[in-house]
């Protein structure tokens, strides 16, 4: 469970990871995360909370220390209605579930929820209300859970050592 931070469409990343800021440290550039739209964000947000958002989430340049941000921030999810390519693959390559939900107007700040990637359902513990999303795909979800692309290849190396 965790609470909702509520974001509007065309979130890109430089609002996520500013370009001026690049030759920080990972952990004191992600405190700048997402500061031009809501200077508290990285003050408020805590492990296990979700960024909602609308159209084209992480559209703009690849950079993956938008992901890592979050991630070092302790967001768990990151829902919107679309997702920029390369934002979604970065997110899944660096283990952060983009989940695509079209309900996000429904969503308020601060909103306690539930969400359960492997059986696709939302839950908002503020009004009640559940959504079905679409659950990761097996492989995604493997690749998720261990932590990204480098980690989940490393687990199916070592697995098959002898």
């Amino acid at each position: 469970m965790g609470r909702a931070f509520i974001f509007g469409d065309g979130i890109n990343t430089d609002v996520l990871a500013p370009g001026s800021l690049m030759k920080l440290p990972p952990e004191e550039l992600a405190q700048h995360c997402l500061e031009a739209i809501d200077p508290q964000f990285a003050k408020e947000v805590r492990p296990g909370d979700f960024v909602f958002a609308g159209r084209n989430f992480g559209q703009g340049s690849s950079r993956e220390q938008a992901v890592v941000s979050l991630k070092l921030l302790g967001v768990s999810a990151v829902l919107a209605t679309s997702f920029a390519r390369i934002f979604y693959r970065n997110a899944m390559n660096l283990g952060l579930p983009a989940v695509k939900f079209d309900a996000v107007a429904e969503i308020k700040k601060g909103n306690e929820i539930d969400i359960d990637l492997v059986t696709g359902s939302l839950a908002n513990r503020d009004t009640g209300k559940t959504y079905a999303i679409k659950p990761l795909p097996s492989h995604l979800m493997e690749m998720v859970e261990a932590g990204g692309l480098i980690p989940y290849l490393d687990q199916r190396l070592n697995a098959r050592a002898f």
